[in-house]
């Protein structure tokens, strides 16, 4: 299994910009679709932003769509998720995730993904 460790999270003004960063080792990454997903305090864990295997396809959560931007780097072996105009309700805990998947595939549900970091802690200030 791949082992996933998430940073860039922080505090940030509602309205401003965060990138978070998911850095892979252990594993092949190019075998994997790569998530991110999110859990605020009290409320389940949920999707936010999918890319495939081969970088091609993303999928995103409606709540994210427009401002947010997920990427891969199969050299660096890490993923990314750029989040813009920021709100407060996407206040969370972002986890990464790996898949193993088909090429052009965008997991997208808790069940499809087999490994996850520890997460990093998104505050946004409104």
């Amino acid at each position: 299994q791949v082992q996933l460790v998430e940073s860039g999270g922080g505090l940030q003004q509602a309205g401003g910009s965060l990138r978070l960063s998911c850095a892979a080792s252990g594993g092949t990454f190019s075998s994997y679709g790569l998530g991110w997903f999110r859990q605020a305090p009290g409320k389940e864990r949920e999707f936010v932003a999918s890319v495939s295997r081969s970088g091609n396809y993303r999928r995103y959560a409606d709540s994210v769509k427009g401002r947010c931007t997920i990427s891969r780097d199969n050299a660096k072996n890490t993923v990314y998720l750029q989040m813009n105009s920021l709100k407060s309700e996407d206040t969370a805990v972002y986890y990464c995730a790996a898949a193993r998947s088909a090429l052009y595939y965008t997991p997208s549900s808790r069940a499809e993904f087999d490994s996850w970091g520890q997460g990093t802690q998104v505050t946004v200030s409104s």
